[in-house]
């Protein structure tokens, strides 16, 4: 039951039982005025009665004083005694109206009916004495027949006043008892008024409405600071605190999901500066290296507890290699052919939906292939790499659109990668012999020499020019020309091996350093090179070209020469070997020693 509900019964029982409580007060009241009334009528009656029997006391005494004595002063009393009595019915009117009953009256008109008639004797016999018959006067007055009717007189006096004592003895019994069952049931019923108020009081305020108000006050407080955690009183009683409750668990419910949906905002607005951040550093990296160093990094933060592998895809041989893993992600980071991948078959992260069933990608570990998720490395609509994650759930993983902006940005770095390898290899490397061109010879030698300068060591270098090359295009074409560039590159890149850096100079010359090689050691390197170029048998189509010879000038720091002007000796000992007649080997310190 609603409180209202109880209070507004509680409230009516109280008004109701106050109301009865004054009604029996005012009951009491009236039985004590039917008490009081009783008693004053009895006063009455007694009045009334002792009137009649006064009055016919005091006529029957004159009477028979007048018949004794024979005076005439007490006639005349009698006389105004007898004009002052009224009659009979009006004293029966007075009783009437006092309330005697009928029964009373008629007794009590008996009895005066009989005193009416002693007065009449008596009238009878103060006439037989003015008559001078004292003597019947006498026997008039008091002889026995009038004794009778005195006394029958006296008699229904008596008995009038026994039926007036028992009637007024029983109103004022029946009275009495009224009042008191009457004051009873009021003191009763104030009574139960104070304890309504009290069980109001003590069940409805304190019970019902205090105890469960001030909890749900220290709810909702912990609410109002956001303390989602608090638990909501269950008052599932159909009431206004039942109501209250319902409305608290519901803004708990509320406050939860906000919260919830706050942290999952805070998550991704975490994840989103993640990602910005890594789009950053990946704007500043300067090798693959780089890149796969930024995914280690920020995969783990953008992805939390979703391991994963980046895979690069290899032209020779045409599969995947795993270039790059992170948080210990299941089995082996074999390579595979990249048909195994539904991912890169159809350029879409795959599966589609994650958690539905699909065709599982054949390179997947079985433990993990429900729960993984393939994203391409796509950039330019060509396919360069695959980033493939394991343990991707609703509840773990974010949103597969990070997942895929992540691949995004990975992608995007990658082919920048090896677009920018592939402008730096044009730029520093020569296309035709595969060898480092002349953009690339300054930096290395400042490189080279400033070692050299700080260890100690020598640096050789070496200046080869193709001998009459000029004669081999005019006389083969600029295409066979080509083919003798290539092949003195070829015969010059296994000389030197990892021993030193070739160079392609210019046209037909080559230029080679070689660290840590003095004049001795850069002479030998020469004449393998020189002995070598003239062992081959160039053939262009089926034209025969012959025999090719180089002229090779050699300089060597700090032997010959310093830092700032290695490049120019080795030029003048090339010079003077093209002088002295070609296809020769000059050092500058033979030069030096002329």
């Amino acid at each position: 039951m609603r409180i209202a509900t109880i209070t507004n019964w509680a409230y009516g029982a109280t008004v109701c039982l106050t109301l009865a409580s004054g009604v029996a007060m005012l009951m009491a009241s009236s039985a004590e005025n039917v008490e009081r009334q009783a008693v004053e009528q009895r006063y009455v009656f007694d009045q009334l009665t002792e009137e009649v029997e006064a009055d016919a006391w005091a006529l029957s005494d004159l009477a028979r004083l007048y018949v004794i004595k024979q005076d005439p002063a007490v006639a005349d009393q009698y006389r105004q005694k007898a004009q002052a009595m009224v009659g009979i019915e009006h004293r029966l009117q007075k009783l009437r109206d006092a309330g005697a009953s009928d029964d009373e009256l008629a007794l009590l008109h008996e009895g005066l009916t009989v005193a009416d008639a002693l007065q009449d004797e008596q009238q009878s016999a103060i006439a037989s004495v003015k008559g001078g018959q004292q003597s019947q006067a006498i026997g008039l007055i008091y002889g026995e027949r009038y004794e009778s009717e005195l006394e029958q007189v006296q008699n229904q006096l008596d008995h009038f006043r026994q039926m007036l004592d028992r009637r007024t003895d029983a109103a004022i019994d029946d009275a009495t008892v009224k009042s008191r069952g009457l004051r009873t049931l009021s003191e009763v019923m104030v009574g139960l008024t104070a304890l309504m108020f009290l069980f109001v009081l003590g069940f409805i305020l304190k019970r019902r409405v205090l105890r469960p108000v001030v909890r749900l006050s220290d709810v909702v407080n912990r609410l109002a600071s956001q303390d989602y955690a608090v638990e909501a009183p269950d008052y599932r009683q159909i009431d206004e605190i039942g109501d209250m409750a319902q409305a608290i668990r519901i803004f708990r419910e509320n406050g939860l999901v906000r919260q919830r949906l706050e942290q999952e905002r805070d998550a991704d607005w975490a994840i989103r500066e993640l990602l910005a951040r890594m789009t950053q550093r990946l704007q500043g990296c300067e090798s693959v290296e780089d890149v796969l160093n930024v995914a280690r990094l920020f995969a783990p933060g953008i992805a939390p507890g979703v391991p994963g592998r980046l895979w690069l895809l290899e032209r020779e041989p045409w599969q995947m290699h795993c270039a790059a893993e992170w948080l210990d992600p299941q089995g082996e980071a074999e390579p595979f052919h990249p048909d195994q991948c539904w991912a890169v078959r159809r350029g879409q992260s795959h599966p589609p939906v994650t958690g539905e069933p699909d065709i599982t990608c054949y390179h997947l570990p079985d433990a993990c292939a429900d729960h993984s998720l393939c994203v391409p490395l796509i950039a330019q609509g060509e396919t360069i790499g695959l980033l493939s994650f394991q343990n991707v759930t609703r509840e773990r993983a974010p949103s597969r659109a990070y997942l895929e902006l992540m691949a995004e940005a990975l992608g995007l770095a990658l082919a920048n990668q090896r677009l920018r390898d592939a402008l730096l290899e044009k730029a520093l490397f020569d296309p035709l012999t595969n060898l480092r061109n002349r953009h690339h010879l300054d930096d290395a030698l400042r490189t080279q020499l400033g070692q050299a300068q700080h260890t100690g060591q020598p640096v050789s270098c070496l200046m080869i020019d193709i001998d009459h090359f000029k004669a081999i295009n005019d006389k083969f074409g600029h295409d066979a020309g080509d083919l003798v560039i290539k092949s003195v590159a070829t015969v010059v890149q296994r000389a030197v091996g990892d021993k030193g850096m070739p160079f392609r100079y210019g046209g037909e010359e080559f230029l080679i350093l070689l660290p840590g090689a003095d004049d001795a050691a850069a002479f030998a390197c020469a004449s393998e090179i020189q002995t070598n170029v003239r062992s081959l048998a160039l053939r262009y189509e089926l034209t025969e070209i012959g025999t090719v010879d180089v002229s090779i000038g050699i300089a060597s720091y700090p032997q010959h020469a310093q830092s700032d002007n290695l490049l120019r000796a080795a030029d003048v000992a090339l010079y003077r070997a093209k002088e002295l007649g070609r296809s020769r080997i000059v050092s500058f310190g033979m030069l030096e020693a002329e």
